[in-house]
């Protein structure tokens, strides 16, 4: 099986001439095209575990996360987004008040690679101010 998939990888490496070839054969599509079972907002991804049985048997299983695909719109940038979300994703644009608020609070490491380009552009129309607040004692 895997030396079909590694002779695949090659046959579609011969064809595209931007494709370096190291110890790993790599399609240029791998990565970009797919994101399943990933929350785009959150970064959230499946876990593993085990079904524990009366007996304490244990059979791995997987907690896969809570995805939806939900419409958001920005209005700064007046579009909207399909994405795939998870439900703690929905709840914490919700908590924020609007998607762009969200964008301009969350970490980048979070993100996928759209939404990380999509969050640069509504820094740049506007920018993310901190509020100071100044107590008397």
């Amino acid at each position: 099986m895997g030396l079909r998939i590694s002779k695949k990888l090659l046959e579609i490496a011969g064809h595209h001439n931007s494709i370096k070839l190291d110890a790993i054969n790599i399609s240029p599509y791998i990565g970009t095209i797919i994101m399943s079972k990933k929350c785009e907002l959150t970064g959230k991804i499946p876990m593993k575990g085990h079904n524990v049985s009366h007996a304490n048997n244990k059979t791995k299983r997987r907690f896969l996360p809570n995805l939806k695909k939900v419409k958001f719109t920005s209005e700064l940038l007046k579009r909207s987004l399909k994405l795939k979300v998870s439900n703690a994703g929905v709840r914490s644009v919700d908590k924020k008040g609007s998607f762009d608020e969200f964008l301009k609070t969350v970490k980048n490491k979070n993100l996928s690679p759209r939404l990380k380009k999509l969050k640069k552009s509504i820094l740049i129309i506007s920018p993310f101010k901190k509020v100071v607040s100044t107590k008397s004692a």
